[in-house]
C-alpha cells in the first residue's frame, strides 16, 4: 500500500511513516519545516521522500494521514481532498497496527517515552519486538509478534488502540483543551486499560490511578508496601540508581540503573513488570539495563566549556520538577539555571501556581514567551510567560535575541525544556559562546 504523511517530521507522524514503511509499505511525506530535524533521522535512513510545497503529484491509491498540528484548512489538506484521496487518522492507522501485533500499550502524563523505550530496548534484545517511540523512533519486522506503543491521551488517541497489555504510569491534570477536568481523564484511563486482553502494569503509588476500577488481572509496582512490584534500598549517586526489585513478597533481582532521579526508578519498575510478564529473567533484564540509553530528548547532555547543556522534553511541572531534581543529583556542586519554553496557553492558565514551584527548584529561570500551535492568542486573553515569570524573583524573559544574558555562567548545569523545539536556542546559545 501507499501512504502520505501530512507532518511526516513531527515526532508522532516520523515514527508512524518508520513503521508503515518497514511493514514494507511505500511511503512519503509532506511538512512546512524545511530546517533538520532530528525525528527526520530515521526517514533519511530509509530514504522516505520529504516534500515541503505542492508541485509534486500523488499516486490516487494513496492513503492520507496527517498530525494534530496541522489544521483542517492547511494547504496541503486541502489539496488531497480536492484529489479526493482517502484519509485516514493518525490514530486510526496505529489502531489498525495494535490489532496486528500483541501490543503493549505504554500510557500516562509522563513517563510514556522512557518507559516505552526500556520495554523496547529489553524485548527487541530478547524476544524480538516492533515499537513506536514518541521521540521519532520506530522500527518494526512482520515476524515480530509483539508491539511495544507509546499511547498517548491528547485528544483521547489512545482510545482507538487495542492493548494485549496496558502500562498505566501516571494520571495528573493534563490536555485541559480536550479533557473536562482530572475525573474525565482519569475516566478514559480506565476505558483505555480496561481494553487489555491479557493484563495491566500500573503505578500504585499513585492516587489517581488507584481510583479505577479494574477489570483484568492488574499488577501494581511502587515504593509502597501494597504492590506487587516494589523498589526497596533505593539509593542515588553521581553515576545513577541502584535499587532491589521484589514481587509478590521475594526478591526478584537487584538493579542497577545508568538514569537519574526517582521517576526513573518508577519507570524502569513497570518495564520489570512487563518484562517478567514476558518469563524474562532478572539477570537479563539487569544486564540490558546497564547498557541503556535513554530517547532523545530527555535529558540530552552536552558540555560546552566549563557548562553542561540538558536539552529535556518536559513541558509539564511535574516533569520540570523531578528532571531539575535528577540534574541535582547528578551535578550537586554546580548551579542550576533553567530556559523554558512554555508550550500553550490552555496548560499555561490552568497550571500557573505548579510551574511557579517547579522552576524554583532552580537557581535562575530564564522564559521564552508562550509556543502554541494549535491554540490562538485571541483565545487566551493575558496569558503570557509573564504570569508565570512574575512570581519568581529570579526569572528573566529570553529570546534568541537576548541569549546572552546566559554569557555570564561558569561551572553550572543550564537546562533547555519544552515540548517545543529548543533546538535554535541552544545553536545561538553555543555560537555566542564560541
Amino acid at each position: 500500500m501507499k501512504y502520505y504523511c501530512i507532518g511526516i517530521k513531527g515526532s508522532g507522524m516520523s515514527t508512524l511513516a518508520q513503521i508503515l514503511y518497514d511493514l514494507g509499505n511505500e511511503v512519503s511525506g509532506y511538512d512546512d519545516v524545511r530546517d533538520y530535524k532530528f525525528t527526520q533521522d530515521g526517514l533519511d535512513e530509509r530514504n522516505i521522500p520529504i516534500y515541503y510545497d505542492q508541485s509534486h503529484s500523488i499516486d490516487p491509491e494513496t492513503i492520507v494521514t496527517y498530525s494534530a498540528a496541522f489544521a483542517p484548512d492547511h494547504k496541503e489538506i486541502v489539496r488531497v481532498q480536492e484529489l479526493g484521496l482517502k484519509i485516514q487518522s493518525y490514530h486510526d492507522l496505529l489502531g489498525d497496527l495494535t490489532r496486528q501485533f500483541a501490543t503493549i500499550c505504554v500510557a500516562g502524563t509522563h513517563g510514556k517515552t522512557t518507559t516505552s523505550s526500556l520495554i523496547a530496548h529489553i524485548l527487541s534484545h530478547t524476544m524480538g519486538c516492533n515499537y513506536f517511540i514518541g521521540d521519532g523512533t520506530g522500527y518494526a519486522d512482520k515476524k515480530n509478534q509483539l508491539f511495544v506503543l507509546e499511547s498517548c491521551e491528547f485528544q483521547k488517541h489512545f482510545m482507538a488502540y487495542s492493548p494485549t497489555y496496558a502500562v498505566i504510569t501516571n494520571i495528573e491534570l493534563e490536555h485541559t483543551e480536550c479533557y473536562n477536568g482530572l475525573d474525565d481523564i482519569i475516566h478514559h484511563f480506565e476505558i483505555f486499560a480496561n481494553k487489555a486482553t491479557k493484563g495491566i502494569v500500573a503505578c500504585g503509588d499513585d492516587q489517581n490511578i488507584r481510583k479505577i476500577h479494574f477489570e483484568k488481572d492488574v499488577l501494581y509496582y511502587g515504593l509502597k508496601e501494597d504492590n506487587d512490584i516494589v523498589a526497596k534500598n533505593v539509593s542515588f549517586d553521581e553515576k545513577g540508581s541502584s535499587f532491589d526489585v521484589w514481587i509478590d513478597q521475594k526478591l526478584f533481582g537487584h538493579f542497577q540503573l545508568p538514569l537519574f532521579g526517582l521517576h526513573m526508578v518508577l519507570d524502569t519498575l513497570a518495564c520489570i513488570g512487563i518484562c517478567h510478564l514476558q518469563g524474562i529473567s532478572s539477570d537479563k533484564i539487569h544486564e540490558l539495563l546497564l547498557t541503556f540509553v535513554n530517547a532523545r530528548r530527555r535529558f540530552k547532555e552536552e558540555q560546552v566549556g566549563t557548562n553542561i547543556l540538558i536539552d529535556d522534553y518536559a513541558h509539564h511541572p511535574t516533569e520540570i520538577k523531578v528532571t531539575l531534581e535528577a540534574a541535582r543529583q547528578k551535578y550537586p556542586d554546580k548551579r542550576l539555571v533553567v530556559v523554558f519554553k512554555p508550550n500553550t496557553y490552555s496548560r499555561t492558565v490552568e497550571m500557573t501556581d505548579d510551574f511557579v514551584k517547579a522552576l524554583q527548584v532552580a537557581d535562575d529561570v530564564y522564559m521564552t514567551e508562550i509556543d502554541a500551535n494549535r491554540e490562538k492568542q485571541s483565545d487566551f486573553p493575558g496569558v503570557t510567560s509573564s504570569m508565570i515569570l512574575d512570581q519568581i524573583p529570579n526569572g528573566k524573559l529570553i529570546s534568541e535575541d537576548t541569549i546572552s544574558l546566559l554569557k555570564d555562567y561558569q561551572n553550572t548545569v543550564i537546562c533547555f525544556f519544552s515540548c517545543a523545539s529548543v533546538a535554535h536556542l541552544i545553536e545561538r546559545y553555543k555560537e555566542m559562546m564560541q
